[in-house]
């Protein structure tokens, strides 16, 4: 197997999210295949996944720039990769991913880019579609999103890969399971943005205002984002008392394993590493049925499924669900399961591997 020397990974910012989660994990891979990896971001934003790259001991070469001086960002960048001599660019979102095909075009060195959206806007796909030929391959967080780059960026089954970007690991404690007299806690972890569904969320809890005989039950959503002001306007305009916007969580475990249960109202996804983090650690989910959540959730054995944009059907759902509360730990467990089974390092490594196996053949 032939790995490269030097691996130059392009993010767009540091903001806190799946950043944090994805890149130690994947950086981590090209490491114990023996690659020297550089990460090398064009923003800084809020700098919230900063201390998870530092705690995995990457190289870490920041901007400190906007996100609209893209002629800057490309030779801040040239310059950069000049110097450091890559012999492969992995590149992740839009922004990066066009600029760093330019840059790799002008030094000659191929680019690998990730796809993570199931969403992008009109102008992204048309600016991807147009420069699609200069990534070699394209690597998509989950099969769902596989399916989508394909049709989206119309390219042949040869140009595309999955490769799952979560890694279930067995150390992760499992959250305590609820016990008799407690307070239900109901968790989340995303973006306060219009495709996390908290608005809808909101709505749900107040029709469920209107339910009789509900043992009581709190919800925490955890995160930060340009939707706050208004879900807290909304909030109170509903006269909503059990849910909460506690801001980011510097440690996504360590909240997740607080929580009975897991919620993800998403108006849409890709793979969902919140999700699957909240599986980890047994905690079953009710969640929508797009993107790879689709697929991980089980009904009745890992979670429940609901249609994105439907406030009544998850009302409903949670109202069944916290009328058995004994029944969380159970199906949180199988949950667990699923994804240590699933999304174990093994299979990580693996896929990691038929990805390099594909590159050798194509560059």
């Amino acid at each position: 197997m032939r790995y490269p020397k030097k691996i130059a990974y392009i993010i767009n910012s540091l903001e806190g999210g799946g950043t944090g989660a994805m890149v130690p994990s994947v950086t981590g891979f090209f490491r114990a295949r023996g690659c020297d990896v550089g990460v090398f971001v064009l923003t800084p934003r809020d700098r919230r996944a900063e201390p998870a790259l530092k705690a995995a001991g990457l190289e870490i070469h920041i901007r400190e720039g906007g996100e609209n001086d893209h002629l800057q960002a490309y030779f801040w960048l040239r310059r950069k990769l000049a110097a450091w001599h890559p012999t492969q660019i992995w590149t992740s979102l839009t922004r990066s991913t066009l600029i760093g095909q330019q840059v790799g075009r002008s030094l000659r060195v191929p680019v690998i880019s990730w796809q993570h959206n199931a969403f992008l806007k009109p102008g992204n796909v048309r600016l991807l579609r147009a420069a699609k030929s200069l990534s070699k391959l394209w690597v998509c967080d989950s099969e769902c999103v596989a399916d989508i780059t394909r049709t989206r960026l119309k390219l042949p089954a040869s140009r595309v890969m999955s490769w799952p970007v979560f890694q279930a690991s067995p150390e992760v404690k499992p959250a305590q399971p609820w016990q008799r007299g407690e307070v239900i806690r109901a968790g989340s972890l995303g973006r306060l943005h219009i495709a996390k569904g908290y608005d809808i969320l909101c709505t749900a809890l107040k029709r469920l205002q209107s339910y009789t005989s509900l043992p009581a039950f709190e919800v925490t959503v955890a995160g930060e984002g340009q939707e706050r002001v208004h879900l807290e306007q909304m909030v109170k305009n509903l006269k909503l008392t059990n849910i909460r916007f506690a801001g980011f969580a510097s440690s996504s475990e360590h909240f997740l394993q607080t929580q009975h249960l897991y919620l993800q109202p998403s108006r849409r996804e890709g793979f969902c590493i919140a999700m699957h983090e909240a599986m980890q650690v047994g905690l079953p989910v009710i969640g929508t049925d797009v993107g790879e959540m689709d697929r991980s959730i089980i009904e009745n054995v890992t979670g429940w499924k609901i249609k994105p944009e439907d406030p009544v059907m998850l009302a409903d759902t949670l109202a069944t669900v916290l009328a058995h509360p004994e029944r969380l730990a159970q199906v949180g467990q199988s949950a667990r399961q699923f994804v240590l089974e699933k999304f174990s390092k093994e299979k990580f490594f693996e896929n990691g591997d038929a990805i390099f196996q594909r590159l050798a053949r194509q560059i």
